[in-house]
């Protein structure tokens, strides 16, 4: 059994800056704060991006404040995905489907969104019947906890333990590898997110794919070669 485990901003799909303007928008709304600062949002997880604007305005982070501010974003975000034009990047839907249709292949989640906000995203571009587990930012602000929570969730789906050298990351951000480095399991970079490929050539990924548009590399690894 292989397990791959997907990022999904910038690595499966692109929501045309409806999730960033959702969960901005929340905070601007719980808290009345007409301009949020800049945080980064790239690899991280939404409770880290919260975590830091909560630092940045001088609001004390509990978990009262952060539930506001999700669940304001994601009704926020159910409201601003039709209105943004994002896509699904070129190659997903076909791999996605090839590999759901292996027995030998279980497909999961690896990503900063919390649960609720990934399954709205995923829903929207018509991608979520593929996944059935996975890890997510509600808790973690470090991604590598939520690498942890993936490798476990992962292992519970299939119901019995998974050899780590068979279980794949693939992802958009240096912080993707790091991740996976850090569960020690095998890392996919792929090229066509927020990060240039000389960027995630030094985050020294196993693979490096400039689209998933061509996966053969990666098909390769889940056919028994690894």
């Amino acid at each position: 059994m292989y397990v791959v485990l997907f990022d999904i901003d910038g690595t499966l799909l692109h929501t045309g800056g409806a999730g960033g303007v959702s969960l901005l928008g929340a905070f601007r709304s719980v808290f009345d704060i007409p301009e949020p600062g800049r945080v980064p949002f790239a690899g991280r997880t939404d409770r880290w991006i919260v975590s830091r604007l909560f630092q940045l305005h001088g609001i004390e982070d509990t978990e009262p404040h952060w539930r506001a501010v999700r669940d304001e974003y994601l009704r926020q975000l159910v409201r601003e995905l039709p209105k943004h034009s994002g896509r699904v990047l070129p190659g997903v839907e076909w791999l996605l489907e090839r590999l759901a249709a292996r027995d030998d292949v279980a497909l999961g989640l690896l990503t900063g969104n919390t649960q609720r906000g990934a399954h709205l995203k995923l829903a929207h571009y018509q991608l979520d019947h593929h996944f059935g587990f996975g890890g997510f930012g509600d808790r973690q602000r470090d991604r590598t906890d939520v690498a942890a929570e993936a490798l476990a969730a992962a292992r519970r789906h299939v119901g019995r333990e998974v050899a780590n050298q068979r279980v794949w990351v693939v992802g958009d951000t240096p912080l993707d590898v790091q991740c996976a480095r850090a569960v020690g399991v095998g890392a996919v970079a792929v090229a066509i997110g927020w990060h240039d490929r000389e960027a995630l050539a030094a985050s020294a990924p196993d693979l490096l794919l400039d689209s998933l548009e061509h996966p053969d590399a990666l098909l390769v690894k889940l056919n028994g070669s690894h």
